[in-house]
């Protein structure tokens, strides 16, 4: 009966330990994560620094780049991007830039991007001669790239939202434009700022690696 007793515990002891250390390893990938995405999004704030601006303070530039993101069913853009292309008609008409380049996906999951924000931005008097299109800006960083290497962009202002300006000012520095970013409205419902906001965080570190690659 005693060495029973002591087998159970002994068995007892053994989970608790085991349950310790897992509970030990958790809390250090958890801490390590969040210094990971705090210290990348603090990089990129450091490398945006001094060219971000709220529309009012823009510089003038010869191009603004407005980036994709999601249209809704009726193929119209939602208001993430309503709110860029609102920036970018406001730039152009207060003669901050000479053209729009819009680029996105063009065969994107929710629709066509650049469709939608060609129209979009027809729609509200903006002269089609003044707008060019990248259909296979998959991304922030292929946006900035393309736009250097495809339609020699070298000085320009990148339109998006608050939390996504430091990653997209540094992504499109790196790839050789002399880019500031302005700060677009956004009349989103607080599920959608929070889940952009949240996404926006954890892409900063993939951001920084490619900047460290580069």
């Amino acid at each position: 009966m005693i060495g029973d007793r002591e087998a159970r515990s002994g068995r007892v002891g053994t989970r608790r330990r085991w349950v310790r250390g897992l509970l030990r390893a958790g809390v250090l990938a958890v801490t390590g994560l969040v210094v990971l995405v705090v210290g990348a999004n603090v990089r990129l704030w450091m490398l945006s620094n001094g060219h971000r601006f709220e529309v009012g303070a823009a510089p003038s530039v010869p191009v603004v780049i407005v980036p994709g993101a999601k249209v809704g069913p009726d193929s119209k853009p939602m208001a993430y991007l309503r709110g860029r292309l609102d920036v970018a008609i406001e730039l152009l008409r207060a003669g901050k830039a000479r053209e729009i380049l819009v680029s996105g996906d063009a065969a994107g999951t929710s629709g066509d991007e650049i469709a939608s924000m060609t129209k979009y931005l027809a729609d509200h008097g903006v002269d089609p001669a003044l707008v060019r299109t990248d259909g296979a800006g998959l991304s922030t960083r292929a946006t900035c790239e393309r736009a250097r290497e495809l339609f020699g962009v070298e000085r320009a202002i990148i339109v998006t939202q608050h939390r996504h300006v430091p990653r997209a000012v540094a992504l499109c520095r790196a790839a050789g434009i002399d880019a500031d970013g302005v700060t677009a409205y956004c009349e989103c419902r607080w599920t959608t700022l929070v889940r952009n906001n949240i996404r926006e965080w954890l892409a900063a570190p993939k951001a920084v690696v490619a900047l460290l690659l580069d």
